[in-house]
């Protein structure tokens, strides 16, 4: 199976990296010409994931329709930029692997419903979980949901991705595979803050023990299975973004508890913490569908620049409930 990246960030190039395990051909798409530049002639992506040496066997085009006879295409690019991204691409049939993590502003559309608008007839699958790039690039193990409703398909892209390292894990749940991936990045920013404010250890696990029931209450309310919420792409990348300055969210959301600003600390950010644009789209979300999502509610309130202690006492003073999901 021949397969194309789309998007030449850290996680793009990782996954380069994985598909192109024993010398397979892998190309990889990237708008910035460095990129291209840098993994075509040093086998690297010095401006993305500097240090780690990439397959031979990875090329980089700066050209969308090289990615044509493709057999299975990665979508990498950030969440807000699949449609404009899929758009100017000419998919057809070709399966896309969704590896994106977000909702898109405006539309309150996960990724794959985004692809299906695009590329109507392209069969979709998901790939979700506790991944950091760095370690998926330099072949430390790491465990995925692969998540797709042709059983056939899953299979196949099982086969091709999978390897002595990167183990996935097949699920039908395309739906609870991408909503684990996109309110993790809302509660990282929320784990970082309390981080940055010196709340301690005790608050950080109660807020991804409440994190994950928020997670919960809205992947049910919009069709995902609880299995797969409790499974890698849900729980177990909540976990692992909830725990590292590694986590660009969790970065974020450090500088915030920290009493920095929003907009100061995304001005110079090369990478995408995709939990801010996230963050508003799942808030309106939820409050449509009736759901309570009171820690997505704070770090909205943060990102629009409310005080870091107004905030945590608004979360503190809720009415005592019983513990429910």
């Amino acid at each position: 199976m021949k397969i194309g990246v789309i998007g030449g960030g850290a996680w793009g190039t990782a996954l380069a990296q994985v598909a192109a395990r024993g010398g397979e051909a892998v190309l990889l798409w990237a708008r910035e010409p460095e990129v291209v530049e840098s993994v075509n002639v040093r086998h690297q992506n010095d401006l993305f994931l500097s240090g780690v040496p990439l397959s031979p066997s990875i090329r980089a085009t700066g050209e969308l329709g090289q990615l044509a006879d493709m057999e299975a295409l990665l979508v990498v690019a950030p969440a807000q930029h699949v449609r404009a991204v899929l758009s100017e691409a000419d998919i057809g049939a070709v399966p896309l692997v969704l590896c994106a993590k977000g909702i898109e502003a405006g539309t309150k559309l996960l990724v794959g419903e985004v692809a299906h608008q695009v590329a109507p007839h392209a069969p979709l699958a998901v790939l979700s979980g506790p991944t950091f790039a760095h370690e998926v690039a330099a072949g430390k193990p790491t465990a995925v949901t692969l998540a797709c409703e042709d059983e056939g398909l899953r299979t196949r892209l099982s086969e091709r991705l999978a390897g002595p390292a990167f183990r996935t894990y097949g699920s039908s749940d395309v739906v609870g595979a991408e909503i684990g991936g996109a309110v993790k990045n809302v509660l990282a920013i929320a784990c970082g803050v309390v981080e940055g404010a010196g709340l301690g250890l005790n608050a950080r696990a109660a807020l991804i023990a409440r994190g994950f029931a928020e997670m919960t209450r809205f992947g049910m309310a919009r069709g995902a299975q609880a299995e797969t919420l409790t499974g890698l792409s849900g729980l177990g990348d909540l976990v692992l973004t909830c725990s590292s300055t590694n986590s660009r969210n969790f970065s974020l959301g450090l500088g915030l508890g920290q009493g920095r600003s929003a907009a100061e600390l995304m001005a110079d950010r090369r990478t995408v913490a995709e939990g801010a644009f996230t963050a508003p789209v799942l808030r309106d979300a939820a409050r449509d569908a009736g759901v309570d999502m009171p820690v997505t509610e704070a770090v909205n309130a943060l990102l629009e620049g409310a005080p870091v202690a107004q905030v945590i006492e608004a979360l503190l003073s809720r009415p005592l409930r019983e513990e429910k999901a």
